[in-house]
């Protein structure tokens, strides 16, 4: 059974193709490809298979389109606590770390001591990387050895 096709005037199509082409969120590409799929006149069964997903979701993604329009293609906003971090936090951390290096632990002790609250190291972890910070291992590299190698040859004085 075909689906009925999706009309999309020209504006829509081009946003949907732009969303396709440089869309940051993977979930939101394909459900503009979804849509483009079922505007060409495919079937339900057909995109499912293409996409790896039951023809239910490909259902919904419909009924969310014919409800909502491009709105229906980003994700909505989800349950949860929200974040103890606000902006001033935000921006406290920013100054402290461009100020010096500090690891995760002397940062969670300065948002404890300084501003009064209190969030484990890895939801600190989590943040920063939503703020753009990348956290790297620090390396120990080895220093030259005092002792003369093998190919340094037998006249080598050593260093007193």
């Amino acid at each position: 059974m075909r689906a009925r096709a999706i009309e999309l005037n020209e504006s829509e199509r081009e946003q949907l193709q732009q969303i396709i082409k440089k869309g940051s969120d993977w979930r939101e590409r394909e459900r503009a490809r979804t849509i483009l799929m079922l505007a060409n006149g495919q079937t339900v069964i057909a995109i499912a298979e293409q996409q790896g997903v039951k023809p239910e979701a490909i259902r919904e993604r419909r009924r969310k389109w014919w409800r909502n329009r491009l709105s229906s293609l980003p994700d909505q906003p989800r349950s949860g606590a929200p974040s103890k971090l606000t902006d001033a936090h935000r921006c406290q951390l920013k100054e402290w770390i461009d100020a010096e290096p500090l690891n995760c632990r002397a940062l969670v002790s300065r948002l404890t001591t300084e501003c009064d609250v209190t969030i484990s190291a890895s939801t600190l972890r989590n943040e920063l990387k939503r703020m753009g910070y990348v956290w790297k291992r620090t390396r120990y590299s080895l220093k030259k050895s005092v002792i003369p190698s093998a190919s340094s040859g037998p006249n080598t004085t050593l260093p007193h």
